[in-house]
C-alpha cells in the first residue's frame, strides 16, 4: 500500500475564475501557503473582463502557478479546461473568492492511503467579503465509505474541501457541460457509484458568503437539481433500490417549496411542490411535514 506522507505526490489544484480579481490573489496566496509540496496550481481565467491578467502578471515568477486564459464559456468548460491541464495524481479545487487553511492537504492526503477511497472532503469555515471570519453549523449531516444511496438524496459535499484521485477523472469523467449548476453534484453522484468518499471534520476550507455568488440563486440550483437526477438515474437507477429513487425525487420537490415559501413568501406554488412529493413518497415524513408548516405559515420562522 502507497504511503501517501512519505512519497508526498503531486497535487494539482484547479481555479476556474470570472471576474474574481478582488477575491482571486488572496485564494492563490493560500494555496501557496500550503506546507504539503508539491502542488501546482492551474487558474483558468473564463474570459474576465476585469484586471485578472494584470494581477496574474504577480505570479508568473512563481513555478506552481499556470495561468490560462480563455474565450468566456462557462464553469462547466472553464473548470474541464483546468482538469486537463493537471499533472498530478491528485486533484482539489478551489473557488476563486474563496480560501484554503494551510494545511488542508497534510490533513486530507492521509486519507488516500485507502484505495478504495477516490474522494477526501472535511468541513468549512466561512468569511464574508469584507474578510470577517465566522462559523456555522453544518446544514448536512457528512457521511463515509459506500455514500451513494446517501449521495442520491443530497449533495453533503462542500466542493472546494475535495481532493480526489485522478484515477476517479479517468474512470467516471469531469463536469458535464450540459450543466451550468450544481455540477458538483453530478461528478458526486457519478463517483460515488465506483469509489468511497472519506470526510474529516477539520475545517480546512473558508467559504465566501457575498451577494455576488451564483449558490444565492435558488430557482436556477433547483431547476438544475432536477435535470441533473433525472439524467443521473437514467443512466444508473439500477444501482438503487426504487424507494430510495421514490424518496430522492420526492425530496427534490419538498426542498424546493420550501426554498420559495421562505425566499417568497408565497403559498400555493410550495403547496403543489409539497403535493408532489407526497403523491411521489407518500411515506416520507418530511413532505407532510412542510405541508403543515406551509398551513400554519411556520416557514419562514423555521427555515430563514
Amino acid at each position: 500500500m502507497q504511503d501517501i506522507t512519505s512519497t508526498k505526490p503531486l497535487v494539482s489544484i484547479v481555479i476556474a475564475t470570472y471576474n474574481m480579481v478582488q477575491y482571486l490573489g488572496q485564494a492563490i496566496d493560500s494555496l501557496l501557503a500550503q506546507d504539503w509540496r508539491p502542488l501546482e496550481i492551474i487558474v483558468v481565467n473564463d474570459g474576465s473582463t476585469d484586471n485578472t491578467d494584470e494581477l496574474m502578471k504577480k505570479y508568473e515568477h512563481r513555478p506552481e502557478v499556470k495561468y490560462i486564459p480563455t474565450v468566456n464559456q462557462g464553469q462547466p468548460k472553464a473548470k474541464n479546461i483546468g482538469l486537463r491541464n493537471t499533472t498530478g495524481d491528485f486533484i482539489a479545487f478551489c473557488d476563486a473568492d474563496d480560501l484554503w487553511e494551510a494545511n488542508k492537504l497534510s490533513l486530507q492526503m492521509p486519507l488516500f492511503n485507502d484505495p478504495k477511497v477516490g474522494v477526501v472532503y472535511s468541513e468549512i469555515s466561512n468569511i464574508d467579503e469584507n474578510g470577517h471570519r465566522y462559523e456555522k453549523p453544518a446544514v448536512y449531516k457528512r457521511h463515509s465509505g459506500d455514500v451513494k444511496n446517501q449521495m442520491l438524496l443530497r449533495n453533503f459535499v462542500p466542493f472546494g474541501t475535495a481532493v480526489i484521485r485522478r484515477a476517479c477523472l479517468d474512470k467516471n469523467g469531469g463536469f458535464d457541460e450540459q450543466f451550468r449548476m450544481g455540477i458538483d453534484w453530478d461528478l458526486w453522484l457519478r463517483y460515488s457509484l465506483d469509489w468511497h468518499f472519506a470526510y474529516i471534520p477539520q475545517r480546512t476550507y473558508i467559504y465566501r458568503e457575498w451577494s455576488g455568488q451564483m449558490s444565492t440563486n435558488y430557482r436556477g440550483r433547483y431547476d438544475h437539481a432536477f435535470r441533473i437526477l433525472n439524467n443521473f438515474l437514467q443512466q444508473h437507477s439500477q444501482h438503487f433500490d426504487q424507494a430510495l429513487v421514490r424518496k430522492a425525487k420526492a425530496d427534490m420537490y419538498i426542498g424546493q417549496g420550501n426554498a420559495i415559501a421562505v425566499n417568497e413568501s408565497t403559498f400555493f406554488e410550495p403547496l403543489k411542490n409539497y403535493l408532489n412529493g407526497v403523491l411521489i413518497c407518500p411515506s416520507y415524513i418530511y413532505g407532510w411535514k412542510s405541508l403543515a408548516k406551509l398551513f400554519l405559515g411556520r416557514h419562514k420562522k423555521q427555515y430563514a
